[in-house]
């Protein structure tokens, strides 16, 4: 068994340091995320909270028309413990819209432009509020793409990117996000009975042992499997994490000139502040 704990009180605060950090160098006074009724966008509202103030921090509840009942529920019970501005806004009638002209049945890519239609609302919103959009992704999510390309993954900085899903439901419990969503199942939401470890194919508790041990520890596939996992497994988890590479690299640009973003012109954000 991997030992994935940390130091919690650590951990809480090197976050709430780095969502003001990066919300003053970027000159922003606020920040906005999407508030899901999950458990990672509560632990991310509530460090927010935290760092900024609840008068700085704004939510957008954007469910669908399958969207469960839970989870508006759920995302109002996380305003009501923060206290802070929060808009609901409901998104079936744009996204049938175009889904009546596409004619399609497709879960993902139906689930997809929903994720898409959500965040253009965010950074729209963040404009208003004159905020930076904060991201809800965790590593788990992150490393094998089970997230939506400028969708869910689009925002100004990730506050838990470099935490595994089960970190994230220790350190929920650590600043006191409410019992009722740490314990309900983590779903995207996209349709009735959607579960995240359904479609991964096996528990969180899995997967990020795994991960762990082939990104921190650098094992290979063959060795992760000599500790005991199922080799089929490891090979989906690590084939997924490959093949999604180009979701967690900037667009690759074809250089021209001397000094090309992303090549040679690298200076921080925040060098003439």
């Amino acid at each position: 068994m991997v030992d994935l704990s940390l130091n919690w009180d650590m951990t809480e605060k090197f976050i709430e340091n780095f969502i003001e950090e990066e919300t003053k160098s970027n000159g922003f006074k606020h920040v906005i995320l999407g508030i899901s009724g999950g458990i990672d966008s509560a632990v991310v509202a509530k460090l927010a909270v935290k760092a900024l103030g609840k008068e700085n921090v704004f939510g957008s509840i954007l469910p669908y028309k399958l969207s469960s009942k839970e989870s508006l529920e759920d995302g109002l019970l996380v305003q009501k413990e923060l206290g802070i501005y929060t808009e609901t806004i409901e998104i079936t009638e744009m996204a049938d819209a175009y889904i009546s002209k596409i004619n399609t049945d497709d879960k993902v890519r139906i689930g997809n432009l929903l994720a898409r239609i959500r965040m253009s609302i965010i950074f729209d919103k963040a404009r208003e509020f004159d905020a930076i959009v904060l991201g809800t992704s965790n590593k788990s999510e992150i490393m094998l793409g089970y997230t939506t390309w400028y969708g869910d993954m689009a925002c100004g900085m990730y506050p838990i990117g470099d935490l595994y899903k089960t970190q994230v439901f220790k350190l929920a419990e650590h600043i006191g996000v409410p019992k009722k969503i740490i314990d309900k199942k983590p779903s995207a939401d996209l349709w009735p009975g959607q579960t995240d470890e359904d479609e991964l194919g096996c528990p969180y508790s899995i997967i990020d042992q795994i991960l762990y041990l082939f990104l921190e520890e650098r094992m290979t596939a063959e060795e992760i499997v000599s500790y005991g996992f199922e080799k089929d497994k490891v090979t989906k988890l690590l084939k997924r994490l490959f093949s999604t590479q180009f979701k967690r690299t900037f667009p690759p640009v074809c250089k021209i000139s001397q000094r090309t973003f992303g090549h040679d012109f690298l200076y921080p954000h925040d060098l003439f502040k």
